[in-house]
C-alpha cells in the first residue's frame, strides 16, 4: 500500500498536542494505532516505522509525547543533549497527562471516516511505556511493547495507585510484550518482575525475549539488528492484524 501523511493538533486539558497521521492513500476505513515515541519524539527512525505499520494497512497516529513541555515540532537528536533533554522531559511531565493524551486521540479517531474504530497502541523504549497505559483505556483492543522501559520502577512521576502496573485490572485488550536480553534499561530482574505481575492476572499476553540491545528496532545507530527488527514489525502486524480486523 502506498502510504498518505498528514498534522492534525488535537486540544488536551495540557494543551494542543501536535499528532503526526500515517494512513494507506486514496479511500478506505482501517484500525487505528496510538503509536509511541522514544523520548526524541517523531525522528526519522519513528516516522519510518509508523508508515511501515501504516503500508499494512492500518491508520497510524504519532503524537508529540511532551508536547506540553516543548515547541510544537521539536525532535530531539541522538545524542548527549538530546537525550538528557527527553530524560528530563519524561520525569517532569505526569503520567495522568499521558491518559488524557490518550483520550485526545481515541476520541479523534472514532469521529473519522478512514477509521473503523478498533483501535490498537505500539510503541518504543518510553513508548513502549506510554503503549501499555494506552492499553488502560478500554477501547484499546491490542498493544504491541517494545523493550518498554520503566515499567519496573518508579521513575515517572506518578500519584499513589497510579503507576501503570498498579492499574492491571483496566486492561482488556491482548499484549504483546518484546525485550533485548541486553538492553541495560530493562535488566533480567526488572523483566522476571513484569512477567510475574502480568502472570498473576488474567491478561492474554505474549512474551518474546531477543538477544538485541536496547533499541534494536531503530533504524540508526550501532544497536539497530535488521534481522531482529523485521521479525518484531512481523509479530505487531500479525497481533494487529488478528485483534483489529
Amino acid at each position: 500500500m502506498n502510504v498518505q501523511s498528514h498534522i492534525v493538533d488535537l486540544p488536551t486539558p495540557t494543551g494542543l498536542m501536535r499528532t503526526y497521521v500515517h494512513r494507506p492513500a486514496g479511500e478506505g476505513r482501517y484500525p487505528a494505532l496510538l503509536f509511541y515515541s522514544e523520548i526524541f519524539q517523531q525522528t526519522g527512525p519513528i516516522e519510518r516505522a509508523a508508515r511501515l505499520m501504516a503500508g499494512h494497512g492500518f491508520a497510524v497516529l504519532v503524537p508529540e509525547v511532551f508536547h506540553e513541555l516543548n515547541p510544537i515540532g521539536t525532535v530531539l537528536g541522538y545524542d548527549d543533549a538530546g537525550r538528557d533533554k527527553g530524560n528530563a522531559d519524561k520525569s517532569a511531565k505526569d503520567v495522568q497527562g499521558y491518559d488524557t493524551d490518550n483520550r485526545a486521540m481515541i476520541d479523534f479517531v472514532k469521529n473519522q471516516e478512514w477509521c473503523t474504530g478498533d483501535i490498537g497502541a505500539m510503541g518504543f523504549c518510553i513508548g513502549g511505556h506510554l503503549a501499555f497505559r494506552a492499553a488502560l483505556q478500554p477501547e484499546v483492543k491490542a498493544t504491541a511493547c517494545f523493550y518498554a522501559t520503566d515499567l519496573h520502577t518508579k521513575i515517572i512521576p506518578n500519584k499513589p495507585g497510579q503507576h501503570s502496573m498498579d492499574r492491571l485490572s483496566d486492561i482488556k485488550g491482548e499484549l504483546l510484550m518484546v525485550w533485548g536480553k541486553q538492553d541495560p534499561h530493562i535488566p533480567a530482574a526488572g523483566r522476571a518482575e513484569v512477567y510475574a505481575k502480568l502472570s498473576s492476572t488474567n491478561i492474554k499476553f505474549t512474551w518474546h525475549e531477543f538477544n538485541g540491545q536496547h533499541a534494536f528496532m531503530r533504524d540508526e545507530g550501532d544497536r539497530y539488528d535488521p534481522q531482529l527488527a523485521l521479525l518484531g514489525y512481523q509479530l505487531a502486524v500479525q497481533l494487529f492484524s488478528r485483534t483489529l480486523r
